[in-house]
């Protein structure tokens, strides 16, 4: 019930007024049926537009940090993410990305639609990192189709770190749905399933257009910031020996 009202009444006019979303390619995500929505994860705002530009329900896996925060607000975020349909998932520990592929199994056993982002977080700078193989796992334990999605603009419109997005235009496109039964059993193959999954990327990189890393997001980010801290401790090298 909250669903419906948040996507039609409260947060769907909403987004649409700020966002002005063009979608291409809608008709390529089943109306029925399970599937994957796959796509490449630039802003906080990604969680709330496509499932207000889709015609049926998506439930997505959502880091578990959503559900814990301290405080009114944390209770409410939690309240916010469990009524529209959202799984915490603990991206913590060795046994996280498993347990990740299990609740994604169980929502697309349900016959239902299921959101993820292969990178595993947002892109830092914009560009598209290598994907997790967990996206794979699932396709091929239960026989479902990958529609690959590109989110374009909404980088530029709520970076990671901007509490609330500019308004501007955006673009939703989904691409042709990915068969992958031609692996089928074949899951517990590491190199199936990093196969798999890098042309699952390749498609997302097709539609978005982005530059592309072949290096996992967090290693990615981890290596920026420390390459800024080296750039920032030589200039104040530099301006201590100039005084």
């Amino acid at each position: 019930m909250f669903y419906q009202l948040c996507k039609y009444v409260i947060l769907g006019p909403l987004l649409r007024l700020l966002f002005r979303p063009r979608i291409e390619g809608l008709e390529r995500v089943p109306e029925e049926g399970a599937a994957i929505v796959a796509g490449n994860h630039l802003s906080f705002s990604d969680h709330f537009l496509m499932p207000a530009i889709l015609r049926r329900r998506i439930t997505f896996l959502a880091k578990a940090e959503y559900f814990t925060g301290p405080g009114l607000k944390g209770r409410l975020t939690a309240a916010f993410f469990r009524s529209v349909g959202q799984i915490p998932v603990d991206r913590s520990g060795r046994g996280a990305g498993q347990a990740a592929v299990e609740e994604g199994v169980r929502v697309l056993e349900r016959g239902e639609l299921l959101g993820i982002y292969p990178e595993g977080t947002r892109s830092h700078d914009g560009r598209l990192y290598k994907g997790r193989v967990g996206v794979a796992a699932m396709t091929l334990r239960t026989g479902v189709k990958v529609v690959p999605c590109a989110m374009l603009g909404t980088f530029e419109l709520q970076p990671p770190g901007r509490r609330l997005p500019r308004m501007g235009r955006v673009t939703i496109r989904f691409g042709e749905p990915l068969d992958f039964s031609r692996f089928a059993g074949m899951e517990g193959e590491r190199t199936v399933l990093r196969a798999v999954t890098d042309e699952i990327m390749h498609a997302v990189l097709e539609l978005s257009g982005q530059e592309y890393v072949d290096l996992y997001a967090p290693e990615a980010k981890a290596a920026a910031q420390a390459a800024k801290q080296v750039g920032a401790g030589d200039a104040r090298a530099e301006d201590e020996q100039g005084r």
